[in-house]
């Protein structure tokens, strides 16, 4: 039976010829393995890849002392989102609060060390939300920059109550230097080597004496990206957050009609 691997698949490939180091070698053979569709013709080619990514991370291992272990998370669901932000932002409490995941939640930055998937549920769709550790230079892993890029798209979280655009500018920074754009006029273009969809949702409304920083949010990046102002803790904004999202991906409902039924009765 053939692979009939997808264009995506190639292109992971070429990275990992090109890859220098044993970190980004694995992280392409986990990208080509979450592209690969799963079928009797792709079992061979798929415990190929384990196997290798199984011997690159002992050797990851006994460099670091550490055995390191697989970040790729695989899609379920209609899609899948990776909430991403500066150090308490709120994105685990958002995580919580909106899907079927328990990250760790607290009042002190970088809670979250690893990827924590979640299932939110809205209407009849089912979308996966990736937790994941704050989007700052001391605590961006190895191993992040591919996961953000193969997701659908990007929920950014903002800490309306601690200068938000100061925020988004360090965080347009930081998906910059992994080449990542967000449908924005980005400078350096020319590096840019994933676009993503994104939407922007400024968190702590509840602490009162964020409408300022919401404001110049609105200002400057309302007419580039879809904006809200919400409370991960209180539940403000929750419901239209998740409309949000669901506009964002695009997704198209397809229903099956029974011969000899209305399309109405058949949907129910």
């Amino acid at each position: 039976m053939p692979a009939n691997l997808p264009p995506q698949y190639f292109e992971a490939e070429k990275n990992f010829r090109a890859a220098k180091s044993p970190e980004e070698k694995i992280a392409a053979l986990e990208e080509m393995l979450a592209i690969m569709p799963k079928h009797k013709g792709t079992d061979h080619l798929r415990a190929e890849l384990r196997s290798r990514i199984a011997k690159l991370s002992q050797q990851v291992g006994k460099k670091s002392g550490a055995q390191k272990t697989s970040m790729i998370i695989e899609k379920e669901g209609a899609a899948q989102i990776a909430v991403i932000g500066m150090p308490n932002a709120g994105k685990s409490q958002l995580v919580a609060s909106i899907t079927n995941a328990s990250p760790t939640v607290a009042e002190y930055p970088f809670t979250t060390f690893a990827v924590s998937p979640g299932m939110m549920e809205f209407e009849n769709i089912q979308i996966q939300l990736l937790d994941t550790p704050p989007l700052a230079p001391q605590a961006i892993e190895w191993w992040l920059p591919h996961m953000l890029r193969r997701t659908d798209a990007l929920l950014i979280m903002l800490d309306l109550s601690n200068s938000p655009l100061a925020q988004m500018e360090s965080i347009l920074g930081e998906l910059g230097k992994m080449h990542i754009g967000i449908g924005m006029d980005n400078a350096g273009e020319e590096t840019i080597i994933s676009q993503q969809k994104a939407l922007v949702a400024g968190n702590k409304v509840d602490l009162g004496g964020t409408s300022e920083g919401y404001a110049d949010l609105q200002h400057k990046y309302g007419a580039k990206l879809p904006l809200l102002a919400i409370s991960a803790k209180d539940g403000t904004g929750l419901e239209e957050l998740k409309r949000r999202v669901f506009r964002v991906l695009d997704i198209i409902r397809v229903y099956t009609k029974v011969p000899g039924k209305n399309l109405t009765s058949a949907t129910r």
